[in-house]
């Protein structure tokens, strides 16, 4: 029968009595410590002046780190107990225990395990990293049900030491809480209150089918009204400890019941999603890596069957670089099985934004990894946060290896969008090309009965669909699982009333599912997501610099193959293979599509700066084996195919020939002579200086310009005072080409509902700017060669300028803007 209110009452007290009594202090550590922007590594930082930080102590300005230190002796009381750490200096931290990284605070991990049984006498010597942060902190990073926020460029910032204990960790009091919890989730004694997040349809099929009368539902509930007539918070400790062992010893055979032959099973794979950019800057991330591992080695070392998965090669060497021996024990823990190094990619890439050679090269760099430091053969991409993806991935995919693919973002359509169909699917790129894919529920679960039930019962497929993968722990600024969510795990391997649960690797999901069969589900083409489509537009001189970082390292590529096959040159392979590993860093998900803080781009600015002029140099020093001591003019063409092009002449050389002597049109523009000059397919031409004569190179000019008017010998465009195209005749059909204004520039007002920098709501275009400003327009250019006009007008608080241009032959009208 349901319990009754009174019962319903006692139940909930008693067990949030029990947490209260997991951690009893031992002694208060004395801090001292300093701050500083500086990076220094624990070594360095010991070298500095420690002045003492008692708890209340604010610290901490904009971008700044904190270093603290303490020592203690554990006494008596200790002897064979559980020793644990409550330390807090107000920030996320990297704790190290005897020089040695043994865990991390942060807003999910609060206690670090200094001792499983501890000796009187023991000291320890205690250090602190911390960083202050940069403005308002976002606890876990947004609201539950829709992600993450962007968040505006913070102030200044500061952060206050709290208290900092040591003391004993009565493993009785929480054991048995995680008892009574996981009864409590399978019995379906829920409170809607901790549900709240869920939306109103969810919430109600889950509270109507939650006790559904069973006779398991019944002896659970006796089980827990019986823990609280056992469970005595009122009698000396020792006794109380008593009587917790009595009420696990109660709830033990509820415990051991197992499921039936169909129940459904989770693949649990840890994890701790780590954005390498996004509320904070790079040097943030190679601390977020550090306090995450710490933690999940500590976790690691006590739970054996554990199984985590870290992805993005570039983390690993951030890790290596900074933290040289928690990176040995993080390879050892590989070594061990218990860390995946999955993932495929070099960071966790945007695909829609990055080229495909740049998609390709993520590969290269992240497999190759992966292969040289743990003779891991990459078999999945693994993209649980990334913003879409291009119909040519699979095709990708393929080529380079893989098999599989596991992400989640494409449920979120928290504006209202189609729902995605499926979970498991094989998925067809725009060349035929297939891949396996699954769709996670989410990439931050906890791991107790209540949320594996719901994520089953919110399965999209139902057909064909016995198994899911659960990834769990913490996530978007690292953390990972904790021990909740790992001793939940342990009770649940085959629980009655909730799913069976295998630890595995994502592959082992895969390959299951592969031998179950794989169901008929299919789908063609991209992986639209239907939200965060603003982030197309955001921070739109990061993107232009991708693209322009990606095209001059092809050039560079390109010249120094050619020239080191054909002339002895000395390809810069180190630099150009780093100068590659910038610009994937800079793909990463939250860095390209504008999502992240002003710093990042700043930095971003800088990266790709650098790589640009890296790239120039190694291009230009390969090109130059090819004209040295050659005079005159040369022209490189890298792409595949013959272009005429026009080729502006240095000063002093006013005309030109081509190697076959004849002399080249040429056309005067301000102070610049244009000569149209072919360059073959991936190849070069030389122009030489020729004796300038009157007339000779002249085309015949078949072009003319005005203010309202650009032809050539196929085109006639007319154009209006806003420096629109009202007209654009096919003069050889007699066919008008324009069936309205073209050219026509919009603007509209970008306010929408939620997240200013990621999205772009549906009715932007019912609030657009007016642009009627007439424009300044004047001629360039009237022939022969090229026919051009300037178009300048104001676009809001704006002034844009457009070159449009029209050339001799050619049915192509070219904008620059």
């Amino acid at each position: 029968m349901a319990l009754t209110k009174e019962w319903m009452r006692r139940i909930d007290r008693w067990r949030k009595e029990l947490p209260r009594h997991f951690f009893l202090p031992l002694g208060t550590l004395e801090l001292t410590g300093f701050t500083t922007r500086e990076q220094l590594t624990p070594q360095e930082a010991l070298q500095r002046d420690f002045e003492p930080m008692p708890a209340g102590t604010a610290w901490g300005a904009k971008w700044e780190y904190g270093w603290f230190r303490a020592e203690l002796t554990l006494p008596e009381e200790a002897r064979g107990q559980r020793i644990a750490l409550r330390l807090d200096v107000g920030a996320e931290s990297v704790i190290f225990v005897d020089g040695r990284a043994a865990g991390a605070r942060d807003a999910h991990h609060n206690e670090i395990t200094l001792a499983t049984s501890g000796e009187p006498g023991q000291r320890y010597q205690i250090l602190i990293e911390g960083y202050a942060g940069h403005g308002p902190r976002v606890a876990g990073g947004g609201p539950v049900a829709h992600g993450r926020v962007a968040v505006p460029e913070p102030g200044p910032t500061q952060t206050v030491v709290g208290e900092s204990t040591f003391g004993l960790w009565v493993e009785e009091a929480y054991q048995l809480w995680l008892d009574v919890e996981t009864l409590r989730y399978v019995g379906g004694l829920l409170d809607p209150e901790e549900l709240r997040w869920l939306d109103q349809d969810t919430l109600r099929q889950i509270l109507n089918s939650a006790n559904d009368g069973s006779l398991r539902a019944a002896e659970i509930e006796q089980g827990l009204k019986d823990f609280t007539l056992i469970v005595d918070f009122e009698v000396p400790r020792p006794e109380m400890i008593e009587t917790f062992r009595a009420a696990r010893k109660r709830l033990q055979p509820l415990l051991a019941c197992v499921n039936g032959s169909t129940a459904p099973t989770f693949f649990a794979i840890g994890h701790a999603h780590l954005d390498v950019a996004w509320l904070w800057p790079l040097a943030e991330t190679e601390r977020k890596i550090a306090r995450t591992v710490a933690n999940q080695l500590a976790l690691m070392a006590e739970y054996p069957d554990y199984r985590y998965i870290q992805s993005q090669p570039h983390l690993y060497r951030m890790l290596e670089a900074r933290y040289p021996e928690l990176y040995e024990r993080f390879k050892a823990a590989v070594k061990a099985g218990q860390v995946i190094p999955e993932g495929g990619m070099w960071i966790e890439a945007d695909t829609n934004l990055s080229g495909g050679e740049s998609l390709i090269r993520q590969f290269i760099h992240g497999k190759r990894f992966f292969q040289e430091e743990f003779g891991v053969e990459s078999q999945m991409l693994w993209l649980p946060d990334v913003f879409g993806y291009s119909g040519a991935l699979p095709q990708i995919l393929k080529g380079c290896g893989i098999q599989y693919f596991a992400t989640a973002k494409i449920y979120w359509t928290y504006s209202g969008g189609d729902p995605f169909p499926y979970s498991t699917f094989t998925w067809e790129g725009i060349d035929g090309s297939e891949v396996l894919v699954h769709l996670l529920q989410g990439y931050n679960n906890l791991t107790h009965p209540g949320m594996l039930n719901l994520l089953w019962r919110q399965r999209r497929q139902r057909e064909g669909i016995a198994s899911e993968m659960l990834v769990f722990g913490h996530g978007d600024g690292g953390g990972g699982p904790t021990r909740d969510h790992l001793e939940f795990l342990r009770r649940e391997k085959d629980l009655e009333g909730c799913p069976r649960v295998r630890m595995a690797s994502p592959i082992e999901y895969f390959h299951d599912l592969e031998a179950r069969g794989i169901p008929d589900a299919r789908y063609v083409g991209e992986l639209y997501f239907q939200a965060h489509r603003g982030t197309y537009t955001s921070q739109a001189r990061t993107k232009k610099n991708n693209r322009q970082s990606e095209l001059a390292l092809r050039e560079a590529e390109l010249w120094g193959v050619a020239a080191q096959t054909l002339k002895g040159f000395s390809y810069p392979a180190a630099a150009l293979d780093g100068a590659w590993r910038t610009v994937l860093l800079n793909q990463f998900h939250d860095v390209i599509p504008g999502s992240s803080i002003r710093r990042v781009y700043e930095e971003a600015e800088a990266m790709h700066a650098a790589v640009i002029e890296t790239a120039q140099q190694a291009a230009q020093a390969a090109v130059s084996a090819f004209t040295e001591p050659a005079e005159g003019l040369t022209v490189f063409n890298s792409l595949s195919w013959p272009r005429t092009v026009l080729v502006a002449l240095p000063e002093g050389m006013g005309r030109a020939r081509s190697t076959s002597g004849e002399p080249l049109p040429s056309q005067t523009v301000g102070e610049q002579r244009l000569v149209e000059a072919t360059v073959p397919p991936c190849g070069w031409t030389t122009l030489t200086a020729e004796v300038a004569r009157e007339g000779a190179g002249e085309a015949e000019n078949a072009l003319r310009a005005t203010r309202s008017l650009l032809e050539n010998q196929f085109l006639r465009l007319e154009v209006n005072d806003r420096g629109e195209m009202t007209s654009i005749l096919d003069k050889e059909t007699g066919r008008e080409l324009a069936a309205g204004p073209c050219n026509s520039l919009r603007m509209y007002r970008d306010v929408p509902g939620w997240f200013d920098a990621w999205d772009i709501d549906s009715m932007y275009e019912l609030t657009p700017v007016e642009l009627e400003k007439e424009a300044a327009i004047e001629v360039l250019a009237e022939g022969p060669l090229v026919a051009s006009i300037r178009v300048t007008r104001e676009i809001n608080n704006s002034v844009l300028t457009q070159e449009i241009s029209l050339l001799s032959g050619s049915r192509r009208v070219d904008f620059n803007t």
